[in-house]
């Protein structure tokens, strides 16, 4: 079995997403957005597919000239001549679009051999516990706004079988934001809404300095937060290792720092975090989210996964180690999370009453996608 191909579907759809002008998302008008499909197709008519941020000019230029023609089981010889290739790309080939090609050699291969990836991978569980991830503050009458609404919508997890909750809190374009001493309001605002056993945790703003990370830190320490994560530049390992220093709260990290598995090997090393962190769109797929996953394993410490999605999931169920936590969310008053997009039948992480998300039973990555309305709204390559 060899690949003959890899293309890209462009498609429409409308959205009430918005993204600000730092990139963080939020609710919004409806308007008319696009998304894409990457399907990797092989000679006996396999396909494997994976959705990501990836246009035809990358695949084109960069990933259909390396693999048209491998064996696409050996995944790790094809990701590790992408990464080589990486650096004489200028950027292009980012960790997300080297991810979404990866994931779909993932799907590819649980889809013929008639197994979900987590197997492929070594099984070690099939369900696991979400937090709910909420969305940025923002300045919306009744959404993220106060640290009322905070604690209100903490609140409202907790009856929806949360036992653990993120707070994402107020960051630029808010003219007044960030503020240390309004995400410390929050926090506890939240902490005294769902009481002691919720484990509660803080992802602010990821430029602090070290005093104002430090007595964020301080604070919720008396609050009993679970953990903090990216108060400050993660370009400044050394920050983070006196942060690290000072607090007894863990440190979780780092999440967007480049660099793959090295740049999490050096934080353990230079005892920048006492948790570390992948995700399968940050480090370039599952393949280097495991050795990561294995890293941890091998230093006994935590490794908690980043952001949702199928990849996620899988890595999450054949983890062995601490780091239990699936990422659910973004999460806001004012969207439906369960509701799935339109291109997908179902989405990919219900979760349950006591707060589990299944790993996904369906072969590959478990994506029961709507190929029909993809196909009808296509945007025509230029």
């Amino acid at each position: 079995m060899r690949i003959v191909d890899v293309n890209v579907r462009v498609f429409n759809y409308t959205s009430t997403i918005i993204r600000d002008d730092e990139g963080h998302t939020h609710p919004g008008e409806e308007h008319d957005a696009r998304s894409q499909l990457l399907t990797v197709v092989c000679d006996d008519g396999s396909e494997g597919y994976s959705f990501g941020p990836v246009g035809h000019a990358v695949v084109n230029s960069f990933i259909k000239p390396l693999v048209v023609g491998e064996d696409p089981y050996f995944r790790e010889k094809i990701w590790q001549h992408l990464v080589h290739n990486q650096r004489g790309s200028g950027g292009t080939l980012n960790d997300r679009v080297l991810a979404t090609f990866e994931l779909a050699l993932w799907d590819l291969a649980g889809r013929k051999l008639g197994l979900p990836v987590f197997k492929l991978l070594g099984a070690f569980r099939d369900k696991v516990p979400a937090y709910g991830s909420t969305t940025c503050g923002d300045e919306m009458k009744g959404g993220l706004s106060t640290p009322e609404d905070y604690a209100r919508f903490a609140e409202w997890l907790v009856k929806r079988g949360y036992k653990s909750i993120k707070l994402h809190t107020w960051m630029p374009p808010i003219k007044w934001a960030p503020d240390p001493k309004m995400d410390v309001k929050a926090c506890a605002a939240v902490r005294e809404a769902v009481g002691p056993d919720i484990a509660c945790t803080l992802d602010c703003y990821h430029a602090y300095s070290r005093e104002d990370a430090y007595y964020i830190g301080r604070e919720l320490e008396k609050l009993n937060y679970y953990w903090l994560e990216e108060p400050m530049d993660e370009h400044s390992t050394s920050s983070y290792t006196w942060l690290a220093e000072q607090l007894d709260i863990p440190i979780l990290g780092p999440e967007s720092a480049e660099g793959k598995a090295q740049t999490r090997a050096e934080w353990i090393v230079q005892k920048a975090s006492d948790m570390t962190r992948t995700g399968v769109m940050d480090v370039g797929g599952i393949i280097p989210s495991m050795k990561i996953v294995h890293l941890a394993e091998s230093h006994g410490i935590s490794c908690e996964i980043h952001s949702p999605g199928g990849g996620n999931l899988h890595v999450l169920g054949a983890m062995a180690i601490p780091g239990k936590w699936y990422e659910r969310g973004l999460l806001h008053p004012f969207t439906d999370y369960e509701v799935p997009p339109p291109w997908l039948n179902r989405i990919i992480d219900p979760m349950d009453k006591d707060g589990f998300v299944p790993v996904p039973q369906g072969p590959g990555l478990g994506y029961d996608i709507n190929f029909a309305y993809i196909n009808g709204n296509l945007v025509k390559e230029k």
